[in-house]
């Protein structure tokens, strides 16, 4: 997705890469604007409190801003690192909250407990998947990928595509449907 763009989009890896090399404020505050509501939302969408997904959120742009050198264009799309530096942040907060409310843990027993971390294949599989995506998306035509980034990366409602796109809501939904079908197709042949 990090080479689809329009006029109406903005290059989230040139703003990484601008907080990563300069330090550049105007870049980074772009990236919390867009970003920080957003991973509050998925915050509360998973069981957060309202208050635990605004901490949640805050602490994810700022780990953004600290390790914005860490992105890496190549291997995945800016929403996509800084969503799992979110979710990670999330159970790191959830493993917290058990160890505490639960009192300390003996050495012993911390020993036996689960790692709920993906297994290192599993983590290949889903960037090699994810890659597979990427590429099926780029054989879309350009209305079909707005369309589809619309609906699915910036949830917006179909009502809400018809009015910002000028198009009638019958467009939305047969652009989705065909593009959601060829996407199948190509991610079908690709497997």
């Amino acid at each position: 997705m990090g080479s689809i763009r329009d006029a109406g989009r903005q290059d989230w890896a040139a703003h990484l890469a601008a907080v990563a090399m300069h330090a550049d404020r105007a870049a980074f505050a772009s990236l919390f604007a867009f970003f920080a509501p957003r991973i509050k939302a998925f915050m509360r969408r998973t069981g957060e409190s309202d208050a635990q997904a605004e901490e949640l959120a805050q602490e994810a742009m700022l780990t953004v801003w600290r390790k914005a050198a860490l992105f890496d264009p190549a291997t995945t799309g800016a929403a996509a690192w800084i969503f799992t530096i979110a979710r990670n942040l999330r159970i790191d907060a959830q493993r917290r909250a058990r160890r505490d409310g639960a009192g300390a843990t003996p050495a012993a027993t911390e020993e036996f407990e689960i790692d709920d971390a993906p297994l290192p294949d599993i983590q290949l599989a889903a960037a090699q998947s994810s890659a597979q995506v990427r590429s099926a998306l780029a054989q879309l035509s350009p209305e079909q990928i707005r369309v589809v980034e619309m609906s699915f990366f910036e949830e917006k409602p179909h009502t809400e595509i018809a009015e910002a796109l000028s198009i009638p809501i019958g467009t939305v939904k047969s652009r989705l449907r065909l593009a959601m079908k060829r996407l199948r197709s190509l991610l079908g042949e690709e497997t």
